[in-house]
């Protein structure tokens, strides 16, 4: 039997270059994606208001930039 989880918050296989800081902003990105997703659904539905779904969305693109910055990803060394 297949996991509720799997159905509802599924993850695609990372493909890019293996180091523990990719894989971690990957699924951080995934995540994102996914909470996006549903927020655009609340709000289409009218469970959300324009401007609460604005907020939410601006504050996990924030989430998902620290998370960038604090895992240097993108940084030369």
């Amino acid at each position: 039997m297949v996991d509720r989880s799997d159905f509802l918050y599924p993850y695609s296989r990372y493909r890019g270059s293996v180091h523990p800081e990719n894989l971690v902003f990957n699924a951080n990105l995934q995540e994102f994606s996914q909470k996006v997703s549903l927020i655009c659904g609340l709000q289409t539905n009218g469970k959300l208001t324009p401007e609460e779904s604005y907020k939410q969305i601006d504050s996990l693109w924030k989430q998902l930039q620290r998370s960038k910055q604090q895992l240097h990803i993108g940084e030369d060394w």
